[in-house]
């Protein structure tokens, strides 16, 4: 996470339940207005992004069957 968005997530933590609950609403809001070729590179991004935390060993990965299987025992 980059600084800046680090210090924009602290402040944003400063503000009310109810301030936060409008930020998030504004924010999700302003996805909606992407077109799909947007969305589809935000997607492209974010799949790079995490493939490159899973082999610099930043995250695990877990098999689909495994996750599969917990969250049908967590609805359960």
């Amino acid at each position: 996470m980059s600084p800046a968005l680090i210090e924009c997530e602290n402040q944003a933590l400063q503000l009310t339940l109810t301030e936060r609950a409008m930020l998030a609403e504004h924010l999700i809001a302003s996805l909606d207005m992407l077109d799909d070729a947007q969305n589809e590179q935000l997607w492209l991004e974010e799949a790079e992004r995490r493939y490159q935390a899973y082999k610099e060993g930043r995250i695990s990965a877990r098999s689909a069957e495994d996750v599969l299987s917990a969250a049908r025992a967590a609805i359960q």
